[in-house]
């Protein structure tokens, strides 16, 4: 990827500045694990039992833990280190809870964390072919993020997304097999059939042309969680898609209103002259809390009006 500079309708080529030292992702990473990947900082090099995880996180939209590993160069397996992790975790559980509630003084119980939703993240400045092909599958729990510095202090973040329909359940390696197949028992990956199942025809119908109008908006793409499909642009939320038989509830993110009646920043306020939505309110297990607006999107619904809805919390983020 190349970046440019451009100045008085002139452009420059901005240089790479890699980072030298794994340590120094590390670094930039775990300031800003909230604003890259929406997660919550937990703590850096986590020692649990043989082995030091780089970075824990917890994920409050799906309440389970992330592991973050940062890696350089190319002769380690991404899929033994990322299986051998999360069967570390499923067998330490408590652990990991008992961490987490003393670092960020939280009374976080096992029950409320969805372990089947529990993934890696590995970063690095670069994947080999091999590293890239290993994880092409569609339903591990792990993602790949290579990581680029640039001399105007520019960070990019590019995920590697898997194309493949394979399961890997199908993977050959006799020696991984054991471990694959006693993590595979508890995490569960799930895809977008997973939610649009729910559907009957009609509605299934209005879901695949919300879809191709959403593909033609800029920097606007949909993620899949076991709760919900979410509609993200510019590293945040902008609806979240929870889906029914006859309808799907979509919930359009405001902000939060503080107990002195103060608003965040950026609160948001949706123009609807039709009055298709609803005001309501949102809290995690974690006990954070925001408002919304809520829209009953059903065969009847006129798509050119919920683009409308939906391009105004686009815009605004």
């Amino acid at each position: 990827m190349e970046v440019f500079n451009i100045k008085d309708h002139k452009v420059e080529v901005v240089e790479l500045n890699p980072f030298k030292l794994e340590k120094d992702i590390q670094e930039v990473i775990e300031k800003n694990t909230e604003t890259f990947f929406n997660l919550e900082f937990v703590r850096s090099e986590f020692p649990i039992g043989e082995f030091r995880i780089d970075t824990l996180c917890f994920d409050n939209e799906t309440n389970s833990f992330v592991l973050i590993e940062y890696k350089k160069g190319s002769s380690y397996s991404v899929i033994d280190q990322g299986y051998s992790y999360l069967s570390l975790m499923l067998n330490n559980k408590s652990e990991f809870i008992i961490e987490y509630n003393e670092r960020l003084n939280k009374t976080l119980k096992r029950d409320d964390v969805d372990w089947t939703q529990s993934r890696i993240l590995f970063i690095s400045q670069s994947f080999s072919s091999y590293q890239r092909n290993s994880v092409n599958f569609k339903n591990l729990p792990f993602e790949l993020w290579e990581i680029k510095r640039f001399n105007n202090e520019t960070i990019v973040l590019n995920k590697h997304n898997s194309t493949s329909k394979e399961s890997i359940d199908t993977l050959s390696n006799v020696d991984s097999s054991n471990l694959i197949e006693s993590v595979s028992k508890e995490i569960q990956v799930v895809d977008e059939e997973f939610h649009t199942s729910k559907l009957d025809s009609d509605t299934l119908q209005k879901w695949n042309d919300f879809k191709e109008r959403i593909s033609e908006l800029d920097n606007v793409k949909l993620e899949i969680k076991k709760p919900y499909i979410s509609l993200m642009g510019e590293s945040k939320n902008v609806c979240f898609c929870n889906f029914r038989k006859n309808y799907i509830s979509i919930e359009i993110l405001r902000g939060n209103v503080n107990p002195d009646g103060t608003k965040s920043k950026n609160f948001f306020n949706l123009d609807d002259p039709k009055g298709i939505s609803e005001e309501g309110s949102w809290e995690w297990k974690s006990g954070v809390k925001g408002n919304l607006y809520k829209i009953k999107f059903n065969k009847n619904t006129d798509i050119d009006y919920l683009m409308f809805l939906i391009n105004q919390k686009v815009k605004s983020i």
